[in-house]
């Protein structure tokens, strides 16, 4: 079920107001592969996307993993202190596969590489119809074992509400985190809430201040402008400080905050993913993650311990039977306006 009412987001709020189908290759596990996520990624990007197909951590071998598609790729990956694992597809071919995917234009469907088992995995929600579906069938049919399409509980929907709630005249929304540029303080939050540049008040009334900056649809993010001195704008989100923003890994362990459902615990499962909302709502770049979330979870936050990771976007089911959930990466929206967290 899309929900278009303002009432329900991913509600995160930072103290506002108050088994893979491969395994790795024994040569490749050896015990000094210690490069970080972001080493292993800046590695994969300097190969190119024809010799690699993505990277994760695996947190059984302690190591982070880099797919290759030749030899000379692994020899490269080994050097730099990570583990190589040879796979069938590239980056490229799926990212073709992808663009397949996208050019069906279907509402209800999201995609992104999975690097665990080296396809593109392409979910579609109950608003898919078996006529959809077959067109979708047909329109990746010609990648073969390079696509999995698999359905999934509920509809992907924008989620909209929460956490330290905040309101508008006609929505209510949650803050991801508390950012500044100087001495001047903002709250990021889901750019679907954002969307009018609307002015922003406290669930007893009290003005926060407006909307400088939206993003959506494309990206899913938005920043507002604390004007109140007497609302509190602490660097925390709940009880958990926040000191740093970092990009997300697969594999990576995270958790978000919700007012509709609390704190749940996941795992990143895929980057750059594509969610197509319906109504023109098609958002890219992405973070997909196994983390339940609920209407009224919308705009709140993604992290690791005291890294800043995600805002939260949308997705599917629930967290009595689980779901997909979607992020906006919190380091392009920072980037984008020239704020930090702190």
């Amino acid at each position: 079920m899309k929900i278009s009412r303002r009432v329900s987001v991913i509600a995160v709020t930072s103290g506002l107001l108050a088994a893979t189908a491969f395994s790795l290759p024994a040569a490749g596990a050896a015990p000094s592969a210690t490069a970080s996520p972001e080493t292993a990624a800046a590695v994969a990007t300097s190969l190119g996307s024809a010799t690699t197909a993505g990277t994760y951590y695996d947190a059984a071998a302690k190591a982070t993993v880099v797919n290759v598609t030749s030899d000379a790729a692994a020899n490269a990956v080994r050097a730099a202190g990570a583990v190589p694992r040879t796979v069938r597809f590239s980056a490229e071919q799926l990212s073709r596969a992808g663009e397949a995917t996208r050019a069906a234009d279907i509402a209800g469907t999201a995609w992104s590489i999975d690097p665990r088992t080296n396809k593109l995995d392409v979910s579609v929600d109950s608003r898919v119809t078996a006529a959809q579906l077959a067109r979708l069938k047909q329109a990746t049919g010609g990648y073969g074992d390079a696509v999995s399409i698999n359905r999934v509980a509920g509809t992907f929907s924008k989620l909209l509400s929460g956490g330290d709630a905040i309101y508008t005249s006609q929505w209510r929304c949650s803050v991801g985190f508390n950012v500044r540029s100087g001495s001047t303080y903002y709250f990021l939050t889901a750019g679907h809430c954002t969307s009018g540049y609307p002015a922003w008040s406290t669930s007893s009334g009290t003005s926060i201040g407006p909307t400088t900056g939206n993003s959506f649809p494309g990206n899913d993010y938005g920043i507002v402008r604390y004007d109140n001195p007497s609302v509190s704008h602490p660097g925390t989100v709940g009880s958990q400080d926040i000191t740093s923003a970092g990009n997300a890994y697969v594999g990576e362990p995270v958790k978000r905050r919700g007012s509709t459902t609390g704190v749940h615990s996941g795992s990143v499962t895929g980057l750059n993913a594509t969610v197509n909302y319906g109504g023109g709502d098609i958002v890219y770049g992405m973070i997909r993650t196994n983390v339940c979330a609920e209407p009224g979870d919308s705009g709140g936050s993604l992290y690791n311990g005291t890294i800043a990771v995600g805002l939260t976007s949308g997705g599917s089911g629930n967290c009595s039977s689980g779901g997909t959930t979607f992020f906006q990466p919190v380091t392009e929206a920072l980037s984008a306006y020239g704020v930090s967290v702190y």
